[in-house]
């Protein structure tokens, strides 16, 4: 299993509008993107990087592989 990038809130942000994500609404400091057909991602807008556990529950939900993440950066 290839290892977790360590990105950035707004790294991650760019990557998935890149693959059709957009921000669907934001409470506080997460915003909620969502894809078209279904999937949606909860990131957590903060300064620094992402951790990792978040990181791959992100990627988890978004339903994109780490190799797909890498690509997208």
């Amino acid at each position: 299993m290839p290892s977790l990038p360590v990105v950035t809130a707004r790294q991650l942000v760019r990557a998935l509008e890149r693959v059709g994500f957009s921000l669907e609404r934001q409470s506080g400091s997460h915003a909620i993107y969502e894809h078209t057909d279904g999937r949606f991602a909860n990131i957590p807008i903060h300064s620094g990087d992402i951790p990792r556990g978040t990181l791959r529950n992100i990627l988890k939900t978004a339903k994109l592989t780490v190799d797909e993440l890498r690509k997208l950066l």
